[in-house]
């Protein structure tokens, strides 16, 4: 990261809502390019409503907020989509349609995304999945796969539109240990040598140490910046 780089979500004095109330008073973070950031924090703590604030589904209660460029005070419902093509979601329980083949769900978001060339955007959907090892799955049903497959296909699905940064929440928390493991190696791999930066909800502080990154943690109503 550059001094003079830009960041890619920036709140300040922000007042997170989860609902109607005030979940977290007074966010200050700041994500720059190519950085780890986790947000931990017990159940009910904030952490989902900050997730959910950068993705434009709650709104920003005061303060100011900032996320790949758009301006989430004034932001405008008719740009909601532009801005969620600019980052990559990957939940905790997949997401998929189950109604039709990876292939198919790559492909929708595609669409969804606005890309009409259907020889790119095969392009497009060959290369996510090779960079998640799933080349050989692209005509599987979701249910004919794993759980970790799944959340490959999820990361692939997260990748399409080659975003700024990756919001992860609690990746693997449906998942094995040995699994788990792997996933959270393919989250840093793309981190490494795309310059992806990465925030990761999570309640396993054991993640924040083997795969270091800056860790804000959300307690009595607050999210501050802490050391482990």
């Amino acid at each position: 990261m550059e001094e003079n780089s830009t960041p890619i979500i920036s709140f300040s004095g922000a007042d997170i809502l989860g609902g109607e109330n005030v979940a977290v008073y007074g966010l200050d973070l700041q994500v720059y390019p190519g950085q780890i950031v986790y947000i931990i924090g017990k159940v009910g703590s904030g952490k989902t409503s900050i997730f959910r604030t950068i993705t434009a589904e709650n709104r920003l209660g005061a303060g100011s907020g900032q996320v790949c460029g758009f301006d989430l005070t004034r932001l405008r419902p008719r740009d909601v989509p532009q801005l969620r093509r600019r980052i990559g979601v990957v939940f905790q329980d997949f997401q998929l349609l189950m109604d039709r083949t990876v292939e198919s769900n790559l492909a929708f978001v595609l669409k969804a995304t606005g890309w009409k060339d259907a020889s790119a955007a095969a392009k497009r959907i060959r290369e996510v999945l090779e960079a998640v090892g799933m080349q050989t799955k692209a005509h599987k049903m979701p249910h004919q796969l794993s759980g970790g497959e799944q959340q490959r296909i999820a990361i692939a699905r997260a990748i399409l539109n080659e975003p700024e940064v990756i919001l992860a929440d609690e990746p693997t928390g449906n998942l094995d240990e040995e699994t788990a493991e792997e996933i959270l190696q393919l989250l840093r791999q793309i981190n490494r040598e795309k310059g992806t930066a990465i925030v990761m909800v999570t309640h396993n502080r054991s993640i924040c140490t083997r795969y270091p990154g800056r860790v804000f943690e959300t307690r009595d109503e607050a999210c501050r910046e802490i050391t482990l």
